[in-house]
């Protein structure tokens, strides 16, 4: 993730366990790069269609995973839902699980790709229309199999550049977890 303006941009990774597993050494690099690794599941399925101990399996299953493919010290106490499907009582599950509900102001969609409808400037568009202190912008790093362009890493040198211009810079998620800092910072500050 680079701009012109910033070499390395902060960012918070969610993978799943199965990405983990299946690509260790794209998990071990992100963590060797000083980026935080969240936890998004191992398979991302639909958790209102799980049991209890199925959302466990899930999120224990992905923690296992990213730990063995060396991503541990990048590791975060954070876990997305998949599709950003919560309940209360599913919050509470995570929790007990020792991770904390991390959700996003809005998404840009880039990984519909442009068969989806999707553009450039649609994906800076919606990232900037959210932009507001504490707001967290969901990108996705790849396509959807079968589609064409990565919308979100060409949006992103000018994502980063407006939020700049703006006066909010980005932060690491990791970032909320310092304690001198954890009231005064929000995931997108100005």
């Amino acid at each position: 993730m680079t701009s012109p303006a910033r070499p390395h941009a902060p960012a918070t990774f969610f993978l799943t366990g199965d990405f983990a597993d299946r690509c260790p050494e794209v998990a071990r690099r992100l963590a060797a790069a000083g980026y935080g690794l969240g936890n998004h599941s191992y398979s991302r399925p639909f958790f209102k269609d799980l049991t209890a101990a199925g959302r466990r399996r899930e999120v224990g299953a992905a923690d296992c995973a990213l730990r063995a493919a060396g991503a541990g010290r990048a590791l975060t106490p954070f876990f997305r839902f998949p599709y950003s499907e919560t309940s209360p009582a599913q919050i509470r599950e995570v929790n007990a699980l020792g991770f904390a509900d991390i959700e996003f102001t809005t998404d840009t969609n880039g990984w519909t790709g442009v068969e989806g409808g999707r553009s450039v400037d649609r994906a800076v568009r919606r990232a900037l229309d959210a932009l507001r202190p504490g707001a967290i912008v969901q990108r996705h790093v790849g396509t959807t199999e079968g589609q064409s362009e990565a919308i979100d890493a060409q949006a992103l040198p000018r994502i980063l550049d407006a939020i700049t211009a703006r006066g909010y810079r980005v932060i690491d998620l990791r970032t909320l977890l310092e304690p001198a800092t954890f009231v005064a910072r929000t995931a997108v500050e100005r």
